[in-house]
């Protein structure tokens, strides 16, 4: 990494204070506006965060003929398909990146155009993420798929039909695909083991806007009536639940107290619960919560990641470095991504005490318990951590990187921030903002 912009100096130590805003959650936002490829008329998108992930997909809308414009507030899209087409396969590829998003297109693409092209995937390193459940899934569909060298051509010669589809695991991303797919499909599709975060909750609000018609069912099936045609949509996506964790992590692993506006309650809950078991505090009102280290010692707990509504993997990370300043051990059991706990290795160069195993430590068995991954950790601590070079290795490992970073003693290197730049909106000015002291090599920002 030879940019100085993408090294940002921490010098920690001290505690983050005062008031940041969370927007659009960016499990939800560029998803919606994938949606938009299927209505036959405009649809207004608010509370957009300004992040890459939302970048990449407006990039990509643009290709295939769809206008994009800024709305008439702060945040708000304005996205009219009425003119989709084909887009060449190099700029596809140029815009896609390292974005796994543009799996997500295949579907309503091939309602409006009766082709798709989707260019390899990239993504978070943190674990197993396959894409082929996404192709077996439209095959279901009808879709037929040839692998080209630069990536995966689908047509739908007979037109997409509704079908069952039963998921290994509920898997978000499988769930969105059906979801974007099934509501053009002819006939019914029952999808069973189905995820339900909030995410998902929310785009299936924005699809029943433009006029599709789904239930769920109490034991995650969710059933898809296909329909002729679908118009626009106007929403407000719902606040980034896991960003605003994440300031709350940020707030407890610093000794902190940080305001997140647009924090809401009733997607966090299973968060807020371990916060205050944890000894974490918070304040909740109508605009946002307030989390806070309320002095004294932190204590240590059992953790045990799950699919919505348990406690979600994306929360897990920035918690271990709070745990690290926790008094006793802290288990903690990684059930969704097998390798998310890989990220301990740094704290633990900068003096933290974590070991992993490859056992269920702490929990029920999992998925990961016999196939020789790392995906237990046993936290112990208080222990001080002291400033390091890192090399962020994910979006969330890579905030965590920051958080430890910002409660350390010294100075810290964090290498390869602009990924973080993929899920929090103006990260850089936000920890400005809170008093932290941070720079761009020979460009100080507070």
């Amino acid at each position: 990494m030879t940019v100085n912009d993408d090294v940002l100096l921490v010098h920690g130590g001290t505690p983050l204070e005062g008031e940041i805003r969370v927007r659009g959650a960016k499990n939800l936002v560029p998803k919606a506006m994938v949606a938009a490829l299927l209505g036959s008329a405009p649809s207004r998108l608010r509370n957009v965060p300004d992040i890459r992930d939302v970048r990449v997909v407006r990039g990509l809308l643009q290709l295939h003929g769809v206008t994009v414009r800024p709305g008439e507030e702060p945040g708000e899209l304005v996205l009219d398909p009425t003119y989709v087409e084909s887009a060449n396969v190099a700029d596809i590829d140029a815009h896609a990146g390292s974005s796994r998003i543009p799996i997500l297109f295949c579907g309503p693409l091939l309602h409006r155009l009766g082709h798709a092209f989707i260019p390899g995937l990239g993504g978070c390193d943190i674990g197993g993420r396959p894409i082929d459940f996404h192709f077996d899934v439209l095959r279901q569909f009808g879709a037929t798929i040839e692998k080209r060298a630069d990536g995966q051509y689908l047509e739908a010669p007979k037109g997409l039909r509704g079908t069952k589809i039963q998921l290994p695991y509920p898997s978000v991303g499988a769930t969105e695909q059906v979801l974007l797919t099934a509501v053009l499909a002819e006939g019914v599709t029952e999808l069973s083991n189905a995820a339900v975060e909030p995410e998902i909750e929310d785009l299936i609000c924005v699809l029943q806007k433009m006029g599709a018609i789904i239930a769920i069912d109490t034991d995650r099936t969710i059933r898809i009536t296909g329909v002729d045609k679908l118009g626009g949509y106007t929403h407000r996506a719902l606040s980034d639940r896991l960003e605003a964790a994440s300031w709350a992590s940020a707030a407890l692993a610093t000794e902190g107290n940080i305001y997140v506006r647009g924090a809401q309650q009733r997607s966090m809950m299973t968060f807020l619960n371990t916060y205050r078991k944890v000894g974490g505090a918070f304040e909740i009102d109508d605009e946002g919560i307030r989390f806070w280290h309320p002095g004294g010692q932190l204590k240590s707990i059992a953790l045990e990641t799950d699919v919505h509504p348990g406690f979600q993997t994306d929360w897990q990370q920035p918690l271990v470095v709070a745990l690290t300043q926790a008094t006793g051990l802290s288990i903690v059991h990684e059930t969704v991504y097998e390798s998310r706990l890989g990220f301990t290795s740094a704290l633990n160069q900068m003096g933290a005490h974590i070991q992993l195993y490859r056992e269920c430590l702490g929990g029920s068995a999992c998925r990961f318990g016999q196939r020789n991954f790392l995906h237990s950790a046993v936290v112990s601590g208080p222990t001080k951590l002291q400033g390091a070079d890192l090399v962020i290795p994910d979006l969330r490992g890579g905030f965590s990187y920051l958080i430890a970073a910002l409660a350390a003693q010294g100075t810290s290197r964090v290498h390869g921030i602009d990924l973080i730049n993929r899920g929090y909106e103006n990260f850089m000015e936000k920890l400005v903002e809170l008093g932290a002291k941070v720079e761009l090599p020979g460009k100080a920002l507070g």
